[in-house]
């Protein structure tokens, strides 16, 4: 491999940086095949892997080209937007619940943290007032009737 500028753009047969992207054409371990994988700037681990066309010898890979790494850069975005998605979806939920006559919005935001993860647990009202709070449980369930006991526990306490 050459030495590059790392902010520089690279357009070498089997390695492409530019756009906050590199792809990089290896060999596959599980066959005689190859595989690209694709790496966000400042990460160690790749957004993709996937299989790589092998040349007209057979033997070589196909080099990138222009075409292809935009269609990785196109496809490795959007596991990665994919991936932020799920991600929010896990860690915040929400439910809306009737207490009393108002309708409420009970919400539940993980605070992931690698010693001591937890939730945070709050009402809000139509307009979007915080009317309480509580700390749980990360594997606390939201549901509506988990919602609607702790609402009416947290009104009377």
């Amino acid at each position: 491999m050459t030495d590059h500028d790392s902010d520089s753009p690279i357009y070498e047969a089997r390695l492409w940086k530019d756009d906050g992207w590199t792809a990089r054409v290896i060999k596959n371990e599980d066959d005689d095949g190859w595989a690209v994988a694709m790496f966000k700037d400042g990460q160690s681990e790749p957004a993709l892997v996937g299989p790589w066309t092998m040349g007209r010898d057979k033997k070589n890979p196909k080099p990138l080209d222009a075409n292809a790494f935009s269609t990785l850069v196109k496809t490795a975005s959007e596991v990665l937007r994919r991936h932020e998605q799920q991600l929010h979806a896990t860690l915040n939920k929400s439910v809306v619940i009737t207490a009393g006559d108002a309708a409420l919005t009970v919400t539940l935001t993980i605070i992931p943290d690698e010693y001591e993860a937890y939730g945070i647990l709050k009402a809000i009202d139509d307009q979007g007032n915080e009317l309480v709070s509580k700390r749980v449980e990360p594997n606390f369930a939201l549901t509506r009737a988990s919602a609607i006991a702790w609402v009416n526990k947290a009104i009377t306490e």
